[in-house]
This record gives structure tokens, C-alpha cells and sequence, in this order.
């Protein structure tokens, strides 16, 4: 393999893009391009990107004329599209590329394949098995590269590194082209950004893709620069760690606070229960069921609590003022009809409406209420069977245990 595209999507992240640009330029022997994609910056990434494309021709430029954003969702799969290799590479624009980071992740790439490189972070997250922790700078100015690549070099020497890989996916990956559009790249449901990787890895993960990380493969990553730190670190807390190490709890930006707010009301309309992976982030994927809820004495505030978590909610007489204030508000924040999903049942029997229908009273329901809904999914299959069951203050009317989780590989 020769050849690979990099796709980097960046917003008002100029110091860290030219990092970027400079450590894959600096660091990478094997022939590739480099993709960029502006997302209407206003601090100067259009008119670098622009000088840098008359000086380097292994470079393909996109700008998003904005006013608004696109978001890494719609970039990343725009950029995809203008590679003209066959293998590429997501990467961040506040990553930094290490000296034999592609070639220690290519020797593992196979269709049907999806290889990660390991990331060295400063403590800005928890940290995992899946990465390594060390404060080599938080920011461009202060970045140790010297010291990083000294540090690289002896991980890659470790024998307990050498060609290792363990299962799990996390940014950057790389992937052939065209198993990436056979899933139909990422979902616009996530766009502008927060929780698309999420859901492009469960569906990788469905199609039956082989998720894997190299462990002799190595970035720096700066960690969240275009999202939650863009407007950069302000540091909440200095939280000790049983090692004795420190993790330094920074503040959100509001944006990241409400896009992520409204992007996991998003994430349960399609999958029906939170993100899951496991300690090395390989993805965990409950059955996906088509539920109804049938609910009774609710308000507005509970409706706005239970709607995200099934196809359909109903509910009982008196509810069409707030029944109609809820899609009025919500409405805005989700690409989901909620005219579909939110309805009265008056006289009507639904319980045949849906494979699974849930009736309960608003009035009993409680902590231990909501942690059942939480995991239905699990519960479902691990007890139901075709029929009526009862389960705390719910009672089921099971009409078929279909999954449809498959379903939602392909974007459509």
C-alpha cells in the first residue's frame, strides 16, 4: 500500500490545523494527500489553506461559505468524497502525527477492516487502557515535540507494543473507501457534531466490520479543540487519581453543553438506549425493539422526558394542548416527525400498534421507574417472551421480539 488521503475538518482551529499540516508533512514518508475542509472560520483558516494549496500539490482544500456551520458530520464525509485514494484517514485537527504512525497502522488494514492509531493525551479525560496518559503541552505553544517523539520511539521498541493490536475504535482511524460508503458514510441526525463517532462505530460494528487499534501507532491529540475546550481550557477542578496522577477537569463550551443536550435526545430516537462500549471503547449494542409507551395522568414535563426512549408515545384525553406545545418546541431540535411519535389514544387500543407496548400510570413513576425504561432494552431480552408481563409498575404487551438494530447500518 502506497498510497492515503488524510480528511481533517477544522473551525476556527487555525494554530492547531498548521500543526497538524506540518507534523504529517514532517512525519510521514509514505506518499499521501492531505484533505482540509474549512468550516466558515473567521481566523484566517481559509486564506492559510489557500497559500498552502499554491505551494503543496499533494493538497485538496473545501471551504463551507457558512454563515453557519456544518460540523465534522457533513465535512468529514464531503472530504471522503474529494480523496482520490482508496485508503484514508480521519484525523483531527488538533492531532500530531507521529513519524511511523501510518505505516504501524496500514500493515494491519484488510477490507472489512477499521484500523485506530493509540492516542497520547495530557489529562484533560479519565484515563483509559485504550490511550496513554502524559502531559507533553495542552496547547500548540507548549507542545514537547521533541520529547514526543523520544517517547513514541521507545513505546515502539517496547516488546509488549511491537505489532500488537487490541480490539476498539477511537479518532484517528483509518478505513478503505469504499466499506466507508457502503454504510453511507456519517449520519446527518448527528450534524454539526457530538456523537457522530458514536454512532458510525455501532454501525462499523453491525455491518461486522473488525474494529481494531494498533499499539505501535501514535498520535498526540490535544483532545476536543474544535468542540467542548474550542473556546480553550479553563480547568474546574484538579481532580487526584489513584495513581497519584491528576486529571485536570476543564470546562465545556456552551455550544458543545447544548448541542450535546440535544444530540443524546437524538442518540435515543435512534438507538433507544445511551452510548455503550466497553474499556478499550469497542462498541456494546442492546437489541433495538420498536416500543410504544401508553401513559396515563403525564404533563408536558414527562413527555419531554419519556418521548426520546420509544417510536411512539400515547397519551390520554386532555393532552392536545400540551401534546401540540411540546412539538412546537421540540420540533426545532430534532430531524424525527414528533407529529409520528407523539399522539393521543383516547378510546383507541394500541397495544397492537407496536411489536412491544408499555402501559403505565405518570403518577407511580419513580427513580426505579426510569432506570427500568433505561435499560428495557436488556430487560426485554432477557425476560420477555410473546404475551403480557408485568415489571415494577409496567405492564407489557409483547406482540414480537424483532430486533431492528441492523436496521440502522446504512444512513438513509
Amino acid at each position: 500500500m502506497k498510497y492515503i488521503s488524510f480528511v481533517i475538518p477544522s473551525r476556527n482551529n487555525l494554530p492547531f490545523l498548521k500543526q497538524a499540516y506540518n507534523s504529517i508533512r514532517d512525519n510521514i514518508e509514505l506518499q499521501h494527500e492531505i484533505v482540509m475542509l474549512d468550516d466558515a472560520s473567521t481566523d484566517g483558516t481559509w486564506e492559510w489553506m489557500t497559500e498552502i494549496y499554491k505551494k503543496d500539490k499533494n493538497v485538496i482544500i473545501h471551504k463551507n461559505y457558512g454563515p453557519e456551520r456544518l460540523g465534522h458530520t457533513i465535512l468529514y464525509d464531503e472530504g471522503v468524497k474529494m480523496c482520490t485514494n482508496e485508503v484514508f484517514s480521519i484525523f483531527h485537527a488538533d492531532m500530531v502525527a507521529s513519524p511511523n504512525y501510518v505505516i504501524n497502522m496500514i500493515k494491519h488494514l484488510k477490507k472489512g477492516k477499521v484500523i485506530s492509531a493509540t492516542r497520547i493525551e495530557p489529562p484533560l479525560h479519565p484515563p483509559g487502557p485504550e490511550k496513554i496518559v502524559e502531559n507533553l503541552g495542552m496547547g500548540v505553544e507548549e507542545f514537547n515535540d521533541k520529547k514526543f517523539k523520544h517517547m513514541v520511539e521507545k513505546e515502539e521498541k517496547w516488546m509488549d507494543n511491537k505489532n500488537k493490536t487490541t480490539s476498539g475504535i477511537f479518532a484517528p482511524w483509518m478505513m478503505y473507501k469504499e466499506d466507508f460508503e457502503s454504510i453511507g458514510g456519517h449520519d446527518p441526525l448527528f450534524a454539526p457534531m457530538e456523537l457522530e463517532d458514536s454512532d458510525i462505530f455501532n454501525r462499523m460494528h453491525l455491518k461486522g466490520y473488525e474494529l481494531i487499534q494498533s499499539r505501535d501507532a501514535f498520535v498526540y491529540h490535544m483532545t476536543c479543540r474544535g468542540s467542548r475546550f474550542k473556546d480553550g481550557l479553563e480547568i474546574e477542578a484538579e481532580i487526584p487519581l489513584e495513581d497519584g496522577t491528576i486529571w485536570y477537569k476543564p470546562k465545556d463550551s456552551e455550544e458543545y453543553t447544548k448541542l450535546r443536550s440535544i444530540k443524546i435526545r437524538e442518540w435515543l430516537r435512534k438507538w433507544g438506549h445511551m452510548v455503550q462500549h466497553d474499556e478499550l471503547m469497542m462498541p456494546k449494542i442492546p437489541p433495538k425493539y420498536d416500543i410504544g409507551f401508553q401513559v396515563m395522568n403525564t404533563d408536558i414535563n414527562f413527555l419531554r422526558e419519556l418521548e426520546p426512549w420509544c417510536s411512539c408515545i400515547y397519551l390520554d384525553g386532555n393532552s392536545d394542548a400540551y401534546i401540540n406545545e411540546y412539538i412546537k418546541l421540540e420540533q426545532p431540535n430534532t430531524l424525527f416527525d414528533l407529529s409520528k411519535r407523539v399522539k393521543q389514544y383516547g378510546a383507541d387500543d394500541v397495544t397492537k400498534n407496536h411489536d412491544i407496548v408499555v402501559q403505565f400510570d405518570a403518577r407511580e413513576f419513580d427513580n426505579n421507574a426510569f432506570q427500568v425504561i433505561n435499560n428495557i432494552s436488556e430487560i426485554l431480552k432477557d425476560s420477555g417472551e410473546i404475551g403480557t408481563m408485568e415489571y415494577y409498575i409496567f405492564r407489557f404487551f409483547i406482540n414480537s421480539l424483532d430486533t431492528h438494530e441492523k436496521d440502522l447500518i446504512l444512513v438513509k
